[in-house]
């Protein structure tokens, strides 16, 4: 797989706050205020774009959409409940 392919796929598998908005029916503005109260998973900042990675999200979906301490200690304790 070439570089450019690879960071392509890559890309693909990051969401923007848009993009998770759409797939939970919520606004943008609103991905942004949960995000800064802790109520979804933790974002990655590259540059100054923002961006969840989308496995992580359907995973945080799966788990019942805990807040983030929450789903850090899931994560953590390798996916068991805590």
């Amino acid at each position: 797989m070439t570089d450019t392919h690879q960071s392509a796929t890559q890309t693909s598998q990051l969401w923007d706050a848009r993009t998770l908005g759409q797939k939970l029916s919520l606004s943008k503005r609103q991905i942004f205020r949960l995000h800064s109260c802790g109520r979804i998973p933790a974002a990655l900042h590259i540059g100054g774009a923002v961006r969840w990675r989308a496995d992580e999200c359907a995973a945080w979906l799966t788990a019942g959409a805990p807040d983030r301490r929450t789903w850090e200690a899931i994560k953590g304790n390798g996916g068991q409940d805590v």
